[in-house]
């Protein structure tokens, strides 16, 4: 993979959303033809081999290559959004923030003791909303789930939140 195109074409936007924050904008991955092309080629390779029936992308960055690449591998796709967002019945699980206490939602019917899931999202901060998600598809039954990211900010120490058995992939650690 060509870390240095995708790590030149990723913006940087300091003080977002509050000072002392620096923001790593992946909609410039997603906007350059070439580096879509490059994660989503990075993602199939590592996944293609896995049995993977479905991609969970979390909401909402999560959808953009979880889309793409469910159906590049032949898979299905599921949303997991905040509570609300879903028309069908749905389970939650919820999760601790820096001030309170968020939720993440599937449809109920979504995920099956048969499927094999790779969760996916953006950004691997502190991992409390992966981890809830992970959390919410470990309760379906599902018979194995892989985790992704496109960015892991190591320093925050997401993988901590995460069982130790857990394999995550990342595309860039910074």
């Amino acid at each position: 993979m060509r870390k240095e195109l995708l790590l030149s074409n990723l913006r940087e936007i300091p003080d977002f959303p509050i000072p002392g924050i620096l923001f790593y904008d992946v909609t410039t991955l997603f906007k350059n033809e070439e580096c879509l092309q490059e994660m989503l080629e990075e993602l199939y390779q590592t996944y293609k081999d896995k049995g993977i029936t479905k991609v969970v992308g979390i909401e909402s960055r999560g959808f953009i290559l979880g889309g793409a690449l469910a159906a590049k591998l032949g898979a299905g796709f599921v949303l997991a959004r905040k509570p609300g967002k879903l028309p069908a019945e749905t389970i939650e699980e919820s999760y601790d923030k820096e001030y309170g206490t968020d939720s993440i939602q599937i449809h109920k019917d979504a995920i099956n003791e048969n499927d094999v899931i790779l969760l996916h999202d953006d950004l691997l901060a502190t991992g409390g909303t992966m981890a809830a998600a992970y959390r919410l598809v470990k309760r379906c039954g599902a018979k194995d789930i892989f985790v992704n990211f496109i960015i892991e900010l190591e320093d925050l120490k997401g993988r901590d939140a995460f069982p130790e058995q857990v394999e995550i992939k990342t595309l860039l650690k910074l």
